[in-house]
C-alpha cells in the first residue's frame, strides 16, 4: 500500500512538472499528496492491529498451554493420593 501510495504521488508530481502550473495544479498536487498520506497512515493502522491480534492470540495460547500444564500436574498429584489410599 506505501508503494502504491507513493507511486501515485511520485507520477502526480511528474505529470504536474509536464504540464502548465497553475493554482489548481498545485492544489491537485497537495490533494493528491494528502491522499497519499492518509494511505499510508491507514496501511500503519491496518498493520498494527493485525500485529496486536497476533499477539493477544498467541498470548492466551500460552496462558492456555501454562492452564493445561497445571491441569496436568493437579491429575498426577490426585492420582498419587489415590494410589496412597
Amino acid at each position: 500500500m506505501k508503494k502504491f501510495a507513493l507511486t501515485v504521488a511520485v507520477v502526480a508530481l511528474g505529470l504536474a512538472a509536464c504540464t502548465k502550473t497553475d493554482n489548481n495544479t498545485a492544489a491537485n498536487d497537495t490533494a493528491v499528496e494528502n491522499n497519499a498520506a492518509t494511505d499510508v497512515n491507514v496501511a500503519e493502522e491496518n498493520a498494527t492491529t493485525a500485529a496486536d491480534n497476533a499477539l493477544n492470540a498467541a498470548g492466551n495460547e500460552v496462558s492456555n498451554a501454562g492452564n493445561a500444564v497445571e491441569n496436568a500436574q493437579n491429575a498426577v498429584s490426585n492420582a498419587a493420593d489415590n494410589a496412597a489410599k
